[in-house]
Order: C-alpha cells, then sequence, then structure tokens
C-alpha cells in the first residue's frame, strides 16, 4: 500500500527526532559505559558516571555552564505577570523582540529568527543544509550539536584540530572546504575549551569562505567577554555575507531553563527554515516577556560578566597553584587536563557534593568546570585540592 506522506508534518517531526538524539545529556546515556563517544573520529570524549548519580546530592552544580545568578528580578517580574497571558499565542511579544534584537545588532528584523535556546537553532540549520547529505567542516574539539545532527541526516564530518593555543585553525579549514562543503561551523569562544579565535583573522575568514558556502558562528559565551561586539560576526551579515550568527538568552542572561535564543543571518537563510517551520511557535509567552525584560537589563548583564570573571579569576589562580595547566578564556567555565583517571576523579567530585563535567581529549581526561557563585567556587577548589591530593 502506498502511503502519502504530509511533507511539512515529516519536516518537523523529524526535526524533533533527530535534535532529541543530537542534544542528549552524557547522563542520561546507559551507565553501563564509562565515555560517551560523540563521534568515531573525534578526539574529544565525554566521561559518564559508572556510579549512580543523585542530582540532589550536589550543593555546587559546575557541570552545565549555566548563570547562577538569573533570571535578574526584573525578569521574574515580568514572567510571573504575564503567566496570566497564557492562554494567548506570544506572536506580538515575539515582534518586540525580533525588532530589539534588530535595533541591538544593526539590521533589519528579517535578518532576525527566535528560537527555543540556540541549540535548536544548530539542529534546525543542519536539518535543512544537510537533507541531502554533504559536509559540515569544523573544528575537533568543539560542540558537537550541529554536527551530530548532520551525520544523522546522512551528512560526512570534516573535523580540523585546533591550533597550539587552542584558536580555529582557520587555514586548515579553508582548505577542508570542498564542493560538497554545505556548512562552516564555528564556535567562538570555543566549548568545550573555552578558547577564543582572533576576531580579524577570523572575520577576514568569514568573509572569504562564505563566498563558498554559508559560515555559522556560534556565539553563545561571547557576551562574557569585556567587549563582545569587538569579537562579534554578525556586522558580516549586515554587509551581506552568508554567514549564520547565532546567540541565547541561555548563558549572560541566566536563562536557560526557559529556552530562547536567537540567530542572524541573511533573508534567505531565515526563510530555508521559516518555509518549513514557524520559529515563533515553539516559544511561550512567559520567555518572550522575560526575553524582552532581560534585553533592557544592561546593569544585571555586566554585573554577571564582572561576578563571573571574579570567580573565574579565584578558581584560575588556585587551580594553577596547584600545577595545572589552564587553556586561558574570558567565559563562564574553564577546562584543564588532570593527573588522575577521569572516573575516580568524577566520583571524588561527587562525593564531595560538586557536579563538575570529565572529558578525554586526545586520551587524555580534562575536567571542565562551570563558575558558579564564589561559594561554590570555593566548595569546588577544596573539593579538589582533597580529591588531587
Amino acid at each position: 500500500m502506498n502511503h502519502s506522506i504530509n511533507r511539512r508534518n515529516w519536516i518537523k517531526s523529524s526535526l524533533m527526532a533527530v535534535g532529541t538524539m543530537a542534544i542528549a545529556p552524557a547522563f542520561a546515556m546507559p551507565k553501563n559505559k564509562a565515555l560517551a563517544v560523540y563521534q568515531p573520529d573525534s578526539i574529544l570524549h565525554e566521561h559518564i558516571p559508572t556510579f549512580q548519580y543523585n542530582e540532589a546530592r550536589i550543593v555546587a552544580k559546575l557541570n552545565a555552564n549555566e548563570n547562577p545568578y538569573g533570571p535578574s528580578p526584573k525578569v521574574i517580574k515580568a514572567i510571573s505577570e504575564s503567566i496570566s497571558l497564557g492562554n494567548r499565542y506570544g506572536h506580538g511579544e515575539a515582534k518586540i523582540l525580533l525588532d530589539m534584537i534588530a535595533e541591538k545588532e544593526g539590521v533589519s528584523a528579517d535578518h532576525i529568527m527566535l528560537s527555543p535556546g540556540s541549540s535548536d537553532i544548530l539542529e534546525k540549520v543542519a536539518f535543512v543544509q544537510f537533507m541531502n547529505g554533504g559536509n559540515v567542516v569544523s573544528a575537533d574539539p568543539s560542540y558537537m550539536s550541529l554536527m551530530n545532527t548532520a551525520q544523522n541526516l546522512g551528512a560526512t564530518w570534516k573535523p580540523t584540530l585546533l591550533t597550539g593555543d587552542y584558536q580555529h585553525d582557520l587555514d586548515a579549514m579553508e582548505k577542508a572546504v570542498d564542493s560538497e562543503t554545505n556548512l562552516v561551523y564555528i564556535c567562538n569562544p570555543n566549548n568545550p575549551t573555552g578558547s577564543i579565535t582572533d576576531a580579524t583573522k577570523l572575520k577576514a575568514f568569514c568573509s572569504k569562505v562564505s563566498a563558498k558556502t554559508p559560515v555559522f558562528v556560534d556565539e553563545a559565551y561571547l557576551e562574557f567577554l569585556q567587549k563582545p561586539e569587538e569579537s562579534s560576526m554578525v556586522g558580516l551579515v549586515a554587509e551581506g555575507k552568508d554567514v549564520i550568527v547565532a546567540r541565547t538568552f541561555s548563558k549572560i542572561h541566566g536563562m536557560a531553563g526557559l529556552r530562547i535564543g536567537y540567530m542572524v543571518a541573511l533573508p534567505e537563510r531565515i526563510e530555508s527554515i521559516t518555509s518549513m517551520v514557524r520559529s515563533t511557535m515553539g516559544l511561550c509567552v512567559t520567555s518572550l516577556n522575560g526575553a524582552i525584560a532581560s534585553m533592557k537589563e544592561e546593569s544585571f548583564l555586566s554585573s554577571c560578566r564582572s561576578m563571573n570573571a571574579e570567580c573565574r579569576e579565584y578558581t584560575k589562580g588556585e587551580v594553577a597553584s596547584l600545577g595545572y595547566d589552564i587553556i586561558p578564556t574570558e567565559t563562564s567555565f574553564m577546562i584543564f587536563p588532570l593527573r588522575m583517571e577521569g572516573q575516580p576523579f568524577m566520583k571524588g567530585m561527587y562525593d564531595s557534593g560538586v557536579g563538575i563535567r570529565v572529558f578525554n581529549i586526545d586520551n587524555k581526561p580534562w575536567c571542565r568546570v562551570s563558575m558558579g557563585t564564589m561559594e561554590e567556587m570555593e566548595i569546588f577548589v577544596d573539593a579538589f585540592k582533597k580529591v588531587t591530593a
């Protein structure tokens, strides 16, 4: 029997299914595996607990790069006051937020697409770009959501190693681009390394390579920099370059659980997605009103940036004093190689009430720790000294 399939419904259901596979957290994976293999060819693998992991025991949750200070009081107030609007769609609020973001980024509103967080953007772009295969070029290690989705759709991943100072190897990435390359992905600052690639070199790269294929720049952590606008690639979009920039309210805005983000791109790139799925239908009116309020909270964002930097400098100093080499970072997390095996380290930190992430990078164990409050970082340092003694 022949069954007709509605193309729009098939795309929607496939987007959800593939997205779920791409972003499933390591802790949700089978516990009989000690390492989560993101991709067989990657030098990055994540340790997952081989012990019973109870989130309720964690007193310093430093494993998800969340902002411990948000949402701001004004955002909470805006969300609370909008709960009674939950019986209505948020199209009007979405329009307000689109216009605010467009003004901030220096483009017209048709260059902006809203989404429930930036991960949703990564996966939707991957779905559109790789429905018919092709390849994606990115750094290794990096944030793998887009590449995972692309490969689940049948695309090929072409990884390039970072440079000796952990920047993207732009020369190698340019050489990797060929006639089958449907996208270049750059996470800047990079996750999980926290390193940032020189803005001048990256702008030149994006300008040149985007003439051949779209360049996606994930700027989820950019706003933790003291002068983020100087390192953003969003100005290239205004110049008409085929560059896609993703931002999120999950990090410095402290709204990770409220799920809202956006992308800045050429109108035709936006249309390639919105012609298949409606971006704002995945957003609730409470999150939209919270984001609108947060866009006005420059003093709160500045305070988060300062407190994050203070905790980062304290933690870096304490860990470095023990002889550990930390990759330079201006983000809300840091990573450094361990001098013991990953599983016993993770178990020891867990027993002390500290949640962190442990990766194997090039077959060596590394600890990635998110910045919490100063009290949480003091708990981390005390536990780290005890576990590694």
